[in-house]
C-alpha cells in the first residue's frame, strides 16, 4: 500500500463518527489537497473543550466562526469573546467569492451562503444587551482569588460578607462592599467587633485599594443588577438553531482584569446553575473565548487554580469551553492538558525565541507517518491548520493537515444600522438594560451611620444645654453671692461712713496731732 493509500485509510477511519458531526474541510498531504477526504469533529467529544491557535492573520477567527455556525445548526448555541469586532458577520449570509468557490470545489462540496441567529452582548457601553452580577453572587472565596487577597484579607472579606447577610443588607455593587468594609473599621467597629471580632484597618485598606485598582478597569459597571442568567446562553430560534451570543469586547482589550473577572464568574455560575449531562449526543453549550492570553497573563497562581479546576469540571454540564490564542504556550500547561480538539494555524519564525516557541508547539500534538510537524507550522496557509480531535472512545484522532471550508456567513463586520437592527429586535436587551437601583448595603448604611450622627449630635447638644445650664446655675450663685457680699460691703461702708464719720475725722485728727507731738 503506498503512502498516499495508507494515508487516504488512516483519515477515513480516524474522521469517521457514528454519531452526528460538523464538516472541517480536505485532508491534505505533502500540499496537495485530498478532495472527498473529509475531515469532521465529532459533536459527542466536543465538551471536552479547545485549542485555535497561530500567527496573526493566518485564519484563527475564521476558524472560530466556522465552528460557532456549525454548531448552531446543529441546535448548540454558542458565546462567543469578540475582541476585534469582526465576529458579528455571523448574523449575514456571505457575499460569495470566485475564491470561496475555487475551494470548495477543491475539498468537493458546494459552498453555500447562511446566516446563524445573534444576541449581542456587552459589558460596557457597546451596543447590547448588558452582563451584570452582584457582589453577593459572587461571593467572599471568589472575589478573595479575584482580588488576590491574603488569607488574612479573605477571612476579613468573609466576615463582611456574613455580617451583611446577618444584617440583611444587600451587596450588589462594588460601592456596597467599600461601604460595609469602611463601616466595619469606622462608626460600626464597635457593634461589628463585639459579634465578629476586631478588623485590621491597615488589612480593611488594602482590601478597598485593591477593590479601588479593579474599578479603575471598568467593573463598576460590571457589578449590579440585574444579574445575567445563563439559562439565556441557551437558546434556540424558531429553526431549531442555537443563538450565537456575541458579547463585544472591543473597548476593553485593555482592561484584562475585568474580562478575567467576567470570565470566571461566568464559568463558576455556569458551573454552579447547570444540572449535570452525562454522556450526551452533542454539547449544550460552547464558549469561544478569543485572545484568552487576557484571561491568564493577569491571572494570579490562585486564580488559574480556580480556573484550571472549573474547566475540569464544567465538561460534566455538557459545555465546551475553546481558547483562541496565537501560540498554544499562552495556555497554562494545566489547562491545555484538558482541551481534546486542537487547531494549529501557522506560527512565523522570525526570531530564535520563534522557533523555539515552534519546537514547543509542535509538541502539543500527536506524532506523525506523514507531517513533519515542526517545519509544517511555518509553511500552513491562510485557511489551512493542523487538526486533532477526541474520536467517540475518547481517543486523539490521527493528526491531519486540514483545508478548511469557508465560512458560510460574512466575513465581516456588521454596518451600524445592522447592529441597530440586531439589538432592536434583541427579546432581552430590554430585560437586562432596566436600570435597577434598589435599596442596599450603601443605602442602608449610610442612613444608619447619618442616624448614629444625629443621634450623637442630639446627645451632644442635650449635654451642652445640660451643661449651660449647670453653668449658669453656678454663675447665678456665684454672682448672686458675690453681689450680696458687694452690696453688704458698699451698704455696710456707708454706714459706717454715715454714723462714724465725724468719729473718724476725729480719729484721724488725734492719730496726726500725736504723730505730730512725737516729732518734738
Amino acid at each position: 500500500m503506498s503512502k498516499l493509500e495508507q494515508f487516504v485509510k488512516d483519515i477515513e477511519e480516524g474522521y469517521s463518527f457514528k454519531g452526528d458531526s460538523i464538516i472541517m474541510g480536505a485532508a491534505m498531504l505533502d500540499g496537495a489537497v485530498q478532495t472527498e477526504k473529509i475531515v469532521r469533529l465529532p459533536l459527542k467529544t466536543l465538551n471536552r473543550h479547545g485549542l485555535i491557535a497561530g500567527a496573526t492573520g493566518t485564519g484563527k477567527t475564521k476558524t472560530l466562526q466556522i465552528l460557532a455556525e456549525q454548531l448552531s445548526a446543529n441546535g448548540v448555541p454558542s458565546l462567543v469573546m469578540d475582541i476585534k469586532g469582526d465576529l458579528s458577520g455571523l448574523a449575514q449570509p456571505s457575499a460569495g467569492h470566485p475564491k470561496i468557490d475555487e475551494r470548495h470545489e477543491k475539498i468537493g462540496f458546494p459552498f453555500i451562503a447562511g446566516s446563524s441567529p445573534i444576541e449581542f452582548l456587552t459589558l460596557s457601553d457597546e451596543k447590547g444587551a448588558r452582563l451584570r452580577a452582584t457582589v453577593s453572587e459572587f461571593g467572599p472565596i471568589l472575589l478573595s482569588k479575584i482580588l488576590d487577597l491574603s488569607d488574612t484579607q479573605s477571612g476579613i472579606l468573609a466576615v463582611v460578607f456574613k455580617y451583611c447577610d446577618d444584617q440583611e443588607l444587600p451587596l450588589l455593587d462594588l460601592d456596597d462592599l467599600k461601604k460595609a468594609l469602611n463601616y466595619v473599621i469606622g462608626e460600626g467597629k464597635e457593634e461589628v467587633a463585639s459579634e465578629y471580632g476586631k478588623m485590621s484597618s491597615t488589612s480593611v485598606g488594602t482590601i478597598i485599594r485593591k477593590i479601588v485598582a479593579l474599578e479603575q478597569q471598568g467593573a463598576e459597571i460590571f457589578f449590579g443588577e440585574r444579574s445575567f442568567d445563563p439559562q439565556d446562553l441557551l437558546r434556540m430560534d424558531e429553526n431549531g438553531r442555537g443563538v450565537i451570543s456575541i458579547l463585544r469586547l472591543t473597548d476593553i482589550q485593555d482592561k484584562p482584569a475585568l474580562f478575567s473577572t467576567f470570565m470566571l464568574q461566568l464559568l463558576a455560575e455556569i458551573y454552579s446553575t447547570f444540572p449535570e449531562e452525562g454522556d450526551s449526543d452533542r454539547p449544550k453549550l460552547a464558549l469561544f473565548i478569543d485572545e484568552a492570553h487576557l484571561v491568564f497573563n493577569e491571572a494570579s497562581d490562585v486564580l488559574l487554580d480556580q480556573i484550571e479546576t472549573i474547566v475540569k469540571l464544567i465538561r460534566s454540564k455538557g459545555v465546551g469551553v475553546f481558547f483562541i490564542t496565537q501560540n498554544p504556550a499562552d495556555i497554562p500547561e494545566a489547562v491545555l492538558g484538558q482541551l481534546g480538539l486542537k487547531i494549529q494555524h501557522a506560527l512565523r519564525a522570525f526570531t530564535a525565541k520563534d522557533r523555539k516557541a515552534i519546537k514547543l508547539a509542535a509538541q502539543n500534538y500527536p506524532l506523525s507517518d506523514y507531517y513533519d510537524v515542526q517545519q509544517l507550522l511555518t509553511e500552513l496557509g491562510i485557511g489551512e491548520a493542523f487538526m486533532t480531535a477526541l474520536n467517540e472512545k475518547g481517543i486523539p484522532t490521527p493528526l491531519a493537515h486540514v483545508y478548511l471550508r469557508a465560512p458560510q456567513s460574512r466575513m465581516d463586520v456588521l454596518t451600524k444600522a445592522e447592529i441597530d437592527d440586531i439589538v432592536e429586535g434583541s427579546a432581552i436587551v430590554r430585560k437586562y438594560n432596566e436600570v435597577i437601583d434598589r435599596e442596599s448595603a450603601y443605602e442602608i448604611l449610610s442612613a444608619k451611620i447619618e442616624d448614629a450622627q444625629s443621634e450623637e449630635h442630639k446627645e451632644k447638644a442635650t449635654k451642652s444645654r445640660r451643661s449651660t445650664r449647670r453653668e449658669k446655675s453656678t454663675l447665678e450663685k456665684v454672682v448672686n453671692s458675690t453681689t450680696t457680699r458687694q452690696i453688704g460691703r458698699t451698704v455696710a461702708r456707708e454706714l459706717t461712713r454715715g454714723l462714724l464719720g465725724v468719729l473718724g475725722v476725729k480719729t484721724t485728727t488725734r492719730r496726726r496731732r500725736r504723730k505730730t507731738t512725737s516729732w518734738f
